[in-house]
This record gives C-alpha cells, structure tokens and sequence, in this order.
C-alpha cells in the first residue's frame, strides 16, 4: 500500500505557490492516500451524474422540444460535447503538470456543475446543446490531474487497483444518474431535474479545495524524484506515439467506449419506446444494473494487478477477452422481448464490459514519469472520448433514424441500432490484443521518459 516506503525528496522548483504541499507524513500510514481516493471517487461519481443525467431525461427532452434520436444523440455524450471535452483536456492536464491539481479540479467541478443546473434553463434545442457543451468545457479538468495525483499516492504495482476504484465513478455516477433522473422527471420535470442533481456539486467544489491535500509529485516512485521541469507537450506526444503498444491499446479503448457511449442515450428510450415502461421504473432497473459495472470495474483492475505480476500483457489481454466474451449477452438484452428478463442478462455485459478501465488507465500512466502524467492521461482521454462521445451516439441515432424512415422496423429500430454498433467491440478486443506484442518492450522504455 502507499506509505511502504520512503517519500522521495521534495524536488527543486517545487514550492507552496506551485501547492506542492507535502503530505509525506498523512501518506506514512496509506490512511490518507485512501481518504484521498475516496474524495477524487466522489467527485467523478458526480462527473457521472451530470454527464449521464441526460439519457434518463431523453424521451421527455426529445417530446418537449420536438428533437430527433441524432439531435438526442448530440445532447448526450455527442460530437459537441467530445470536440470540447477533448480539446480543452490537453491544455488542462498541462497545467496539472505544472500548478496545483486540487485547485485546478475545484474550479472545473463547480464548473460542470454550475453549466448541468443551466441545462434546465434552456427553451430550445441550440440552448441546451450550449449548455451541455459547457458541462463538457468542465468536465475536461476533472480527470487528468486525478489521475496524477492518484498516481502520486499509490505505487506502480497496486495503481491499477485504485485507478480501478477510482473508474467506479462511471458506473455508480451513471446508475445514480439513471436513479435520480428517472424520479425527478416524474416528480417534477426535465429541467427541474438538472437544477437539483446540479447545484449540489458547487458545495462539493469548496469541500474539494479546503479539505484535500496536493501530494508530493512523484511520491510513489521509489528510488526517483520527480523532475523540476515537465517535458515539453510534443517530446510527450512524440515518446507517446513511438510506443505502438499505447497506440493499439488506446484505439482498443477508444472502440469499446464507442458502443459504451452510443447505447447509453438510446438504452432508456428503447424500454420506453417497445416496453412501456415508465422513467422511474427505468432508472430503479439501470440503477441495480449499475452494480454489475461496479463489480467488473473493480475486479478488472484487481486481477490485472494479480496477473500482471506473472505477465504484464494481462492488461491488455484481460480487456480483449471481457469484450469478446460481453458480446452476446449484449445482443440478447436489446432483443429480448422480456424486460425484466432483459435487465437480468444485461448485467452480464455491464459486468465484463467494465474490465477495461482499470488496465487501461494504468498502463499509459505507467509509460510516463510523474511529470508527465496528467498529459499523459489527458491524451489518452482525448483518443478514447474524441472516438467514443464524438461517433457513438451519433452512429446509433442516426442508425435509428434511418431504420425508421426507410425500413418496416418503426420502434423497433432503436434496438437494432443497437445490435448493429456492437461490430465495434470486436474491433476493440482485436486491437487490445495486438497492443500485447510490443507492450514489455514499451513498458521497459518508460524511465525514458521521466
């Protein structure tokens, strides 16, 4: 755990005005990498909540302002917010490299949550894209400097496990997401519901910056301290792109977040739609459904630290294999006449589908010295959400809509949209695969670049 070992010596340049304050003797005991964990957890859940609010929401947003599935898709996790999310992400994870990473995601929480409140404003399709884009200008500084300080707290050999924990932000934000909205929309209504799960994450925001530390840079590296200076942008995306193994894994991810993504909007509206089942019924089933990706998440990231000890190629071949494997239980939870049938099996691919996310993240924050890691992980984000939010639920909604102008399918051809996107997840695990070959030797590079 962290704390095993001896805090490496603060680096030159590294000053109270920086907000490198040292927490090396919290840290001793690992009580405090813990209590920071849950703290960077807690906030990503809200990540989630606000980012996922809107696909509960959908069918009463899409009725109220007249909107088609595509238009519903660009609300969501669409091109909008993707173009925003990941172009801002790099410029954000550069000054976590350099200035105080607490303060940095303070500011972008309050944010996000100020911009999802706004949602519930808007009276007309062009203002709530607007607002949704302001939600993703936020939520671009919410992961990279956690990942850096994350990776600063805990050491290389368990950092997949909290990187995994930290990833149950995804799944328990989206299901809390799915829970609260579904009530809200019938309490009250759509924009009622933005305003109330919104507000609360500016109280968040000022808990953040009082009462989280800023960890040392590099206190988990054993033996290394950090660098006084960062490396400049393109030597990291140079050295990034020269390891072909983070090439394929990142494209691997990119596709498996693709299907995530570009079902997520479509998933209540199809259970609506053919099943009539109501908003709040929904959100009772995905919430329960959330704690199969709780479990997978978790234990994706737990066996690929155990796995990885005897062969680090398991943190790629672990993701490969969980996607193949979700495959078909995915086809039979869109098809299936049965709801509550459905909802059963669905848990099989929200469990296998979650195994990719501790790995992933693990490996490209393994690649890089501690100087270089929130760029590193921003980059990778910017590769999985430009892909994944930009094409997904753009691909589905249009698939949809298509289906339904020029087909006999009606209704029935969100579920079929559905289907069709899982081509992807085969790709993805084919890519994971690949990355495999040059991933030791890439791995074994990393100190140069440190």
């Amino acid at each position: 755990m962290a704390g095993e070992f001896p805090v490496p010596p603060r680096q030159e340049g590294a000053t109270a005005a920086d907000g490198e304050v040292s927490t090396a003797g919290a840290e001793r005991t690992g009580g405090y990498a813990w209590y920071a964990l849950g703290v960077l957890f807690f906030v990503y859940v809200l990540n989630f909540i606000d980012r996922s609010v809107v696909n509960i929401l959908a069918e009463s947003i899409k009725r109220d302002l007249g909107l088609y599935d595509w238009q519903i898709g660009l609300l969501g996790a669409g091109l909008p917010f993707a173009i925003f999310y990941t172009a801002l992400g790099i410029p954000i994870a550069r000054m976590a490299d350099r200035y105080n990473r607490r303060n940095i995601l303070a500011v972008c929480l309050a944010v996000w949550s100020a911009m999802t409140a706004l949602c519930g404003l808007a009276g007309s399709f062009a203002q709530l894209l607007l607002a949704r884009i302001g939600v993703a200008v936020g939520e671009a500084g919410g992961s990279p400097p956690s990942h850096s300080m994350i990776s600063d707290y805990f050491a290389a050999d368990r950092r997949a496990t909290a990187l995994g924990i930290y990833a149950l932000g995804i799944p328990v934000g989206t299901m809390l997401g799915s829970l609260f909205g579904g009530w809200l929309t019938e309490t009250f209504d759509w924009r009622q519901a933005f305003i109330i799960v919104g507000l609360p994450g500016l109280l968040v925001a000022l808990f953040l910056r009082l009462f989280l530390r800023e960890p040392d840079r590099g206190y988990s590296m054993q033996a290394v301290a950090a660098r006084a200076e960062e490396p400049p942008v393109m030597a990291v995306f140079a050295a990034l792109w020269q390891r072909r193994s983070f090439r394929y894994m990142s494209l691997g991810g990119a596709l498996h977040a693709l299907v995530g993504y570009g079902v997520g909007p479509y998933v209540p509206m199809m259970f609506q739609r053919i099943h009539g089942m109501a908003p709040g019924d929904i959100g009772v089933a995905l919430f329960y459904l959330g704690f199969a990706g709780i479990l997978g998440t978790a234990t994706g990231g737990y066996f690929a630290d155990r796995l990885g000890k005897r062969d680090v190629r398991w943190y790629v071949w672990l993701p490969a294999l969980a996607t193949l494997a979700s495959i078909p239980f995915s086809v039979t939870f869109y098809v299936l006449p049965d709801p509550v049938t459905a909802f059963w099996i669905g848990a099989v691919p929200g469990f296998l589908g979650s195994y990719y996310l501790g790995p992933t993240f693990a490996l490209a924050q393994g690649m890089v010295g501690p100087r270089m890691r929130a760029l590193t992980a921003s980059v990778l984000l910017f590769i999985l959400n430009l892909i994944s939010m930009g094409l997904g639920p753009l691909i589905v909604g249009a698939t949809s809509d298509w289906m339904n102008a020029y087909t006999d399918l009606g209704v029935e051809s969100i579920r079929w949209a559905m289907v069709g996107v899982l081509v992807f997840n085969l790709l993805s695990a084919f890519f994971y695969w690949i990355s495999s070959r040059d991933l030791q030797a890439d791995l074994a590079r990393a100190k140069e670049l440190g």
